[in-house]
Formats: C-alpha cells, structure tokens, sequence
C-alpha cells in the first residue's frame, strides 16, 4: 500500500479498527479509466482506496463531466449510499491504476456498529466535504475562471505536489513544485466549472506570469506563493 494522505479515513483508524476492516473486505484492482460506483446504481459496497487516485464527477445535462474530488489512498468511497441506502450520488472512475479494499454494505455497517467511534470520524469527515462544497460555491460566485484555476492548481500541488528542480540548476533550484496527478484540462474544466477554452486562456495567463510551466498532462508550479495569493 502506498503513503495514505494525512487525515484520510484509513489514516485516522486504530491499528485494531484498521485489522477488522480488512477482514470484512477484499482488495479489488482497477484500470486508468476503470468505474468503481455509477451514478444512479444501487449501493452494494464500499471502497477504501489503498493505492490510485480516483476522480468522482456527474455528467452534465449539456454534456461532458463536471468533477466533483479527486480523492488519494486512504479516502472512503460510497459511504454516503451505503448508510442512507439511496442510490449512487456520483460516478467514481480511477485516475490511474488503482487499487481499493472492497467491503459490502451490509459489513460496513456491521462494522461502524462494532466500532462506534468510527461513525463520529466519518460524520466530522462529511462535515469537512460540505463545508468544502460550500467555499466551492462561494468561489464560483467571487472569482473568474482564472482565479478557480488558480486555486485547484494550489490545491493540487499541496495534495499531489513532490519538488522540482529547474533544468540548469540557479537559486530558485528546487522550489518548484511538479504536480503528479494526470488531469486533463477537460476534467480540470469540470472542476472549476468553466469551458475547456476559458481554462487554456487561464492557464496561458498564469504562464505568463511564470508561475507555472505545461505540458502534455503535466503541470509544475514555479511559484506557489505567488499563485496562492492570486487564489485568495
């Protein structure tokens, strides 16, 4: 298993909470582009991602994908659907290969009944997500779309950021970051809620500016602070 993401559902469990939970379930292995949840489906299972990224999205009524999270290892998955028993909200896909410990619905809720602190964690885990959606919304309203692709780039480079050194050394050496995760700038558009034209002029400005460098699905910020506050 790779490195959890800090505060994610499998790294806030016990060692003892984390054991049951492996034992009601079984690791499942899936493609770059593979579905794990539909929207619309009935909630059979569960999925604690153990390795992958995955993007959770809806389709839109226009067409093309609007993105909702891009979740990493440790992230639970159709919680929500398996507790309220109604169907699926959104339509998980992984981003690239992946691989996630699948455990029925019917042994989930076994399990946060055997371990009732659990069901707490996943309540303040929901509340951080709506809390989330809601500065997202706000977002759409304060800021162009410059602005909204200006803040997932801050985002993902403090989730999916590793350092970068420059080509040819100098003193800024080191101090960019590269952001690992694969976006396209169709799903990036789904994200910020914008027209894939609208994010390839707000990512040409923000290259101007020489806070970033792009290239085929490859993104390195050169200039984190700068597009923080450029975010704010």
């Amino acid at each position: 298993m790779t490195a959890l993401e800090p505060g994610s559902f499998l790294a806030e469990l016990t060692p003892l909470e984390r054991d049951d939970l492996e034992a009601r379930g079984r690791v499942r292995s899936f493609e770059r582009g593979e579905t794990l949840f539909t929207e619309g489906e009935q909630p059979g299972w569960v999925a604690v991602l153990l390795k992958g990224r995955v993007k959770a999205f809806s389709y839109r009524e226009q067409g093309g994908e609007a993105l909702l999270a891009v979740r990493g290892p440790g992230a639970l998955l159709g919680e929500v659907a398996a507790i309220d028993g109604l169907p699926r909200s959104a339509t998980v896909a992984a981003l690239e290969p992946a691989q996630a410990l699948a455990v029925t619905a019917e042994e989930f809720m076994a399990f946060l009944q055997a371990h009732g602190r659990v069901s707490i964690l996943i309540m303040r885990m929901l509340c951080q997500r709506w809390r989330d959606a809601d500065r997202k919304r706000v977002e759409f309203g304060m800021f162009d779309a410059t602005g909204r692709v200006a803040q997932r780039l801050v985002e993902l480079a403090e989730r999916f950021g590793v350092p970068y050194e420059r080509r040819g050394g100098g003193e800024d050496a080191g101090q960019s970051v590269r952001i690992t995760l694969n976006l396209s700038q169709e799903e990036l558009a789904g994200w910020v809620g914008a027209s894939r034209e609208a994010v390839s002029k707000a990512l040409r400005t923000l290259r101007r500016h020489g806070w970033i460098e792009t290239g085929r699905r490859r993104v390195i910020v050169h200039d984190l602070a700068a597009l923080r506050r450029h975010a704010r």
